[in-house]
């Protein structure tokens, strides 16, 4: 885990992601909250709505993601900074990356979470260790021929009008 040195207006936003968590709490939510900073001052909050809405993606960071890749009306976040109430999980890590977020700042570590019954542990295992990878969710790579498996490939190539991301 990285600690860099942050700007007062990381502090600042950062308290407000943890202002929004628990709120979200007070509200029936869970426990974690999310806020995204355009490059051009624009903010967009997210809650954790998992039980609320049976979403298991319904993490705070993704709403945030959500909230502001359609208010913005792009998939590409780049310049955004995500400040989030809590260390992101695998998922909302890999939803930042396909977001082109520039950075993530967050308050609570794992550890935090894992003490208050949030123990992500083993999804962070998943991706370090192969034993757990097969016990946890056994994956299967089945070789199809060609060109059967990279049909939808072949097709997106062909398609002028596709919008690259």
């Amino acid at each position: 885990m990285t600690v860099q040195t942050n700007t007062r207006s990381d502090e600042v936003y950062l308290s407000r992601a943890i202002d929004i968590a628990t709120q979200n709490v007070r509200e029936q939510g869970g426990p974690f909250g999310a806020l995204i900073v355009t490059a051009d001052g624009q903010e967009f909050e997210g809650v954790n709505r998992v039980t609320a809405s049976l979403d298991p993606t319904a993490h705070a960071e993704v709403s945030a993601i959500r909230a502001a890749c359609s208010a913005t009306e792009s998939f590409d976040l780049s310049g955004a900074v995500l400040y989030t109430s809590c260390e992101p999980c695998p998922m909302c890590l890999a939803s930042s990356l396909w977001a082109r977020l520039d950075r993530i700042v967050f308050a609570a570590n794992r550890g935090d979470a894992a003490d208050a019954g949030f123990d992500d542990a083993a999804f962070y295992r998943f991706f370090d260790e192969p034993d757990v990878r097969q016990s946890m969710l056994p994956v299967s790579f089945i070789p199809l021929d060609d060109p059967t498996r990279t049909a939808p490939f072949i097709e997106w190539g062909n398609t002028a009008s596709r919008i690259e991301y």
